[in-house]
């Protein structure tokens, strides 16, 4: 099995979070189509089988749940209890390799990211501030103030409608 980093698996979690976005105004569910979902599961390093691709969405569900604050994380329990860590000791210090059936690699990458995340950015995974998006966001910057998926989409559209509103505003007074 491949080395996978850190990086790889806050990747995998945020594009496994974002496969429900918003098309014009349309929610879409990139895991709905066992096709669609074989192949995205492909693209990020996994076989794309149905036990595969049901593990997946059951992850990405809590998930999300989760990281909208709507759930509580407990919640994850029922999806860790099977998650094993091997340890191997190596020149630099130890190794751990995620010890689990093949089609539960991928979810349970995610959780684990998950899990990372929290304990080293809290509270920098967080949903789009734009209520008409579904799409979540992890806030690298340095300030960590960050609310937007994009700035260039879903920030600067904010921004405008804001900035519209209040000069309507003062026209009328």
């Amino acid at each position: 099995m491949p080395t996978v980093t850190a990086e790889e698996d806050e990747d995998l979690l945020l594009g496994l979070l974002n496969s429900t976005p918003v098309a014009d105004g349309r929610q879409l569910d990139l895991l709905s189509d066992d096709r669609e979902a074989r192949d995205w599961a492909r693209r990020h390093g996994g076989s794309g089988t149905p036990a595969e691709i049901e593990h997946l969405r059951q992850a990405r569900d809590r998930l999300q749940e989760v990281v909208r604050g709507s759930t509580d994380p407990a919640a994850l329990a029922p999806l860790l209890a099977a998650v094993r860590l091997r340890p191997e000791p190596t020149s630099h210090g130890v190794r751990w390799h995620l010890d689990v059936p093949d089609h539960r690699r991928l979810g349970d990458r995610a959780l684990l990211a998950w899990g990372r995340v929290q304990e080293r950015l809290p509270g920098r995974l967080r949903p789009c501030a734009n209520d008409e998006c579904r799409l979540f966001l992890l806030d690298r910057s340095r300030p960590g103030t960050a609310r937007w998926c994009s700035m260039k989409s879903c920030g600067n559209r904010l921004k405008a409608r804001r900035h519209y509103q209040r000069a309507r505003g003062e026209q009328q007074d």
